[in-house]
C-alpha cells in the first residue's frame, strides 16, 4: 500500500510553496511549479533570482525552509532515495574530475548510481554522445564542448526522470550548443521523463523549451510558452521581455 507521502505522480516533478531563507534574506520565496513527462521547462531570470537556489533544493543540497518538493510522486524530505535515484544533473560549473578519463568517469559514476549492466550502458552513452574517440582521454584536457559531452553522458547514465540542466550550453561555440540541444530534445522526446532547464540565452530557451518560468527575486513572475508569451506582454521577443523582467519586475506586479 502507498504511504501518504508517496502520491500517485501526476507529475515528473511537483514544486509546492518551495522557501528558502537566509537569515532576514528571502532566496526564494513561494516558489510553486510543475515538470511533466516529455516536457522542458525553462527556468528563468537574472542573477540571484533564485534558479540555483531551486535547483540545489530540488536536488537535495540544500534544505528547504519551507514547501515541498515531490519527484515521482516520492517526497524528497520522507523519501530522499527513492527521490533523488531517479534524479540527475548536469552544469558547466560542476564539470567532472579531470585527472579521469571519459571511460573511468562514467564508471564511477554509474556505480554510484547503481546502473546495471554498466558497461553496455557506457557504450551506449559514448556512441550517443560521440564520445568514443575519447574513451581513454583524460577529461581535463577535453575543449569545453567535449567536457559537456561527457557531463550529460553522465547525467544520462541511470536513465533520470528528471533531468536538471543548469546553464548547459554556456561557452559552448553555436554548432556544438545546436547540437547538444538537438540531443537533449530528442532524449525528452523519445523517454517519460521532464527536463528542468535554466538559460541565459533566449533563442536557445524559445527554440529548446516547451514553457517557461520568469523568476525575479525569488518569485515567480510569469509562466507561458515561449514563442506567445513575450506578446502576450506587449514584447516583440523573448529576450525584450527578459530584460523588462529583471529590470521593472513591478511591471508584472510582483510586491
Amino acid at each position: 500500500m502507498r504511504s501518504a507521502e508517496v502520491s500517485p505522480a501526476a507529475s515528473v516533478l511537483s514544486v509546492t510553496e518551495l522557501c528558502k531563507q537566509y537569515g532576514g534574506t528571502k532566496a526564494v520565496e513561494g516558489v510553486s511549479f510543475d515538470v511533466g513527462a516529455r516536457e522542458i521547462v525553462g527556468l528563468l531570470g537574472p542573477n540571484g533570482a533564485g534558479k540555483t537556489t531551486t535547483i540545489n533544493m530540488i536536488l537535495g543540497v540544500l534544505e528547504p525552509t519551507s514547501g515541498s518538493i515531490r519527484i515521482e510522486g516520492a517526497d524528497i524530505r520522507k523519501h530522499r532515495s527513492r527521490a533523488l535515484e531517479q534524479t540527475n544533473f548536469a552544469a558547466v560549473y560542476a564539470p567532472l574530475p579531470g585527472n579521469l578519463t571519459v571511460q573511468q568517469n562514467l564508471r564511477i559514476f554509474g556505480l554510484i548510481y547503481g546502473v546495471p549492466d554498466l558497461p553496455a550502458r557506457i557504450e551506449e552513452l559514448l556512441m550517443q554522445f560521440d564520445l568514443s574517440a575519447f574513451r581513454n582521454t583524460k577529461c581535463g584536457v577535453l575543449s569545453s564542448g567535449e567536457q559537456t559531452r561527457v557531463s550529460l553522458a553522465k547525467a544520462m547514465l541511470n536513465k533520470p526522470n528528471l533531468l536538471l540542466l543548469d546553464e548547459p550550453t554556456a561557452s559552448l561555440d553555436p554548432a556544438t550548443a545546436r547540437d547538444i540541444r538537438v540531443k537533449i530534445r530528442g532524449i525528452t522526446a523519445r523517454g517519460t521523463g521532464g527536463v528542468l532547464w535554466t538559460s541565459h540565452n533566449m533563442y536557445e530557451v524559445e527554440e529548446v523549451c516547451h514553457r517557461v518560468l520568469f523568476l525575479s527575486h525569488g518569485k515567480i513572475l510569469l509562466e507561458g510558452d515561449p514563442k506567445t508569451l513575450p506578446a502576450e506582454h506587449g514584447k516583440k521577443n523573448l529576450e525584450e521581455l527578459f530584460i523588462t523582467v529583471a529590470r521593472e519586475p513591478l511591471t508584472f506586479g510582483e510586491g
